[in-house]
């Protein structure tokens, strides 16, 4: 299973964002969020969604092993075991994998808890089986 995106529906109202910082937080802080939302000015209504691949970038460079894979094949961050050494974050693909001493005392990134899916008024987001790129 993992995350799905499609940037031409989203009308960049930022609700996943704040969805996801109460799952993960439970805090409305959209910085705290496992996603982004990024606008593309000056063209007026052009978002663009970067969301977890699940593709286990950050699991194999992590040197604590704090990076797990549930039975739904997600990747999440033990945060007891994490030290924010800050290797992960680099590795992502996507940019959407987070450490900011600032906010937490642990990296983190999406866990698929689905929030985001559930508040996304225009189905800019969804939870599917992994489904290859096309190439």
């Amino acid at each position: 299973m993992r995350l799905y995106a499609d940037s031409a529906k989203c009308s960049g109202c930022r609700a996943c964002l704040v969805a996801c910082s109460l799952n993960l937080f439970q805090e409305n802080n959209p910085k705290k969020a496992a996603l982004r939302v990024i606008a593309h000015f000056p063209d007026p209504g052009v978002f663009e969604l970067k969301v977890c691949t699940q593709c286990g970038e950050c699991a194999a460079v992590c040197p604590t092993m704090a990076i797990h894979r549930d039975e739904r094949g997600a990747y999440y961050v033990a945060y007891d075991e994490c030290n924010l050494c800050g290797a992960c974050e680099p590795a992502c693909p996507e940019g959407v994998m987070y450490v900011m001493p600032e906010y937490a005392e642990h990296s983190w990134k999406c866990d698929l808890c689905g929030d985001c899916v559930a508040v996304c008024g225009t189905d800019a987001l969804w939870v599917a089986e992994f489904q290859p790129a096309a190439g």
